[in-house]
């Protein structure tokens, strides 16, 4: 699958609207609303089957996507910030809710990600915190960067969810 090549433009979507997707199992997107649609830049067509990495952007680190599949593959919800890369290059920021979704039986069947607009302050936090853990993983591989959030954590005396909620 082609990249494209990121842009420093920013997209932005309305406070009063989500985003929303849902995947099966292996992360192949089985639905997206009008705005995922919009705020992509593809076509239906263009992600409905498609990994849901298909809007990931360079700039986002590999330990935040890790974390949020281990989390919802133990079927807990996981709140994050994310950047996201639209199909012409730009980025757009979002905070993510993702949830998996149980069977009669109580096995994960799919995962629901509902987006909502960023609060600028959090992202003055987060945008510098990403860059860390990106120059830390392409230094020192996943590891470093596991680490790195590991002692902030320990060092705001929280796990991950509650660091983000707190932003």
């Amino acid at each position: 699958m082609h990249r494209p090549q990121p842009t420093s433009k920013e997209y932005f979507f309305n406070e009063n609207k989500i985003i929303v997707s849902k995947t099966d199992l292996k992360g192949k997107i089985t639905y997206c609303n009008e705005l995922f649609i919009q705020m992509s830049g593809y076509q239906e067509f263009e992600l409905l089957g498609k990994p849901h990495n298909i809007v990931r952007h360079p700039k986002m680190p590999k330990i935040v996507f890790k974390l949020l599949w281990d989390t919802v593959q133990s079927g807990e919800e996981i709140n994050a910030y994310v950047i996201n890369l639209s199909k012409d290059g730009g980025f757009y920021w979002v905070f993510a809710n993702v949830t998996p979704s149980f069977d009669k039986n109580g096995k994960i069947t799919n995962y629901f990600s509902v987006r909502t607009k960023p609060k600028q302050e959090a992202l003055t936090v987060i945008e510098p915190l990403y860059a860390e853990l990106l120059r830390l993983e392409k230094n020192g591989g996943m590891e470093a960067s596991k680490k790195a959030l590991d002692k902030i954590l320990k060092e705001k005396g929280m796990p991950y969810e509650e660091f983000v909620l707190s932003l």
